[in-house]
């Protein structure tokens, strides 16, 4: 299904992002790992060239079935425009156009309003709110000559609930506002046939970031990102000019898709699961706290 096509991932160095880049590219898409970790960190694996290798050898594996995809490693800062501008430039060049976009970039502090610098405030702003913003914004117009295109925000649904808010108030304003950007945009780019979707685990996702954040504890309760990415490669395959405005919660897509077995997600089948914030519903759990 998404054979020839074109997918930028901001972000997409580990974690989420990473793995959503994988499992398009079974399908033989082109992917563009664009992050802006281009050697490695002390404390957190991986690399857009390593991320980008990995993604070459799946879509060798998918050439034996079908015409396999390419990955593209691009340096991207989504807080700068010129960046932004350059990422854009250079998948257009390389693959003649972009038909998804993934705002998966994001940073966290989940730290009360006085513990909350404002260097860190400005952070997460502009690179949550202003970078999904500004990355759509940029790539709309090879969107809307893209094949069925989509922007997927990894997102949480705008739950208007002070449990959300009185604990980290800045980082909750930072990641509503790629959500904001779904609720409008959706409406917005309705006209092109562009769909404008969110994202969301229902229980926390164990990467490298969280892994530094707990200092390693908590991985028993949390699933494998695999999850998030079958969900958003489901998103990804549903009629853009039907499919918009949603903001999907990754095991509910997957269980219209017919998955019934969750189990193969969790890191320990066996744990009891930690859900993740912004669940209707949900709520903390303390076991998984993270460093102030």
């Amino acid at each position: 299904f998404f054979a020839g096509r074109t997918a930028i991932i901001t972000g997409a160095s580990r974690g989420i992002g990473k793995e959503i880049g994988l499992r398009l590219a079974k399908d033989g898409a082109n992917i563009v790992v664009a992050a802006k970790t281009a050697t490695p960190h002390p404390k957190l694996a991986g690399t857009i060239y390593s991320a980008a290798e990995e993604i070459e050898k799946v879509c060798i594996i998918a050439t034996e079935s079908q015409a396999g995809g390419k990955a593209l490693p691009v340096i991207l800062d989504v807080r700068d425009e010129k960046s932004v501008k350059d990422c854009v430039e250079k998948a257009v060049d390389k693959f003649g156009g972009i038909d998804i976009l993934i705002n998966n970039a994001s940073a966290i502090s989940l730290t009360g309003t006085e513990a909350t610098d404002m260097k860190r405030y400005d952070l997460m702003h502009s690179i949550n709110t202003r970078g999904t913003f500004l990355m759509s914004k940029t790539c709309i117009p090879h969107l809307r000559k893209g094949k069925n295109p989509h922007i997927l925000n990894l997102s949480p649904p705008l739950l208007m609930d002070k449990i959300w808010f009185a604990p980290h108030v800045a980082y909750t304003m930072a990641k509503f506002g790629m959500s904001m950007c779904v609720l409008g945009m959706h409406e917005e780019l309705k006209p092109d046939g562009i769909a404008v979707n969110a994202l969301w685990p229902v229980t926390v996702i164990w990467t490298a970031a969280m892994d530094m954040m707990t200092e390693g504890k908590g991985k028993d309760g949390c699933r494998h990102p695999r999850i998030v990415a079958d969900a958003a490669y489901a998103i990804l395959s549903k009629d853009s000019r039907k499919f918009t405005g949603n903001f999907a919660i990754d095991e509910e897509i997957l269980k219209e898709e017919g998955v019934s077995d969750f189990s193969q997600y969790a890191m320990d089948p066996n744990a009891p699961l930690f859900p993740d914030f912004f669940i209707p519903g949900g709520k903390y759990n303390m076991r998984l706290s993270t460093k102030k």
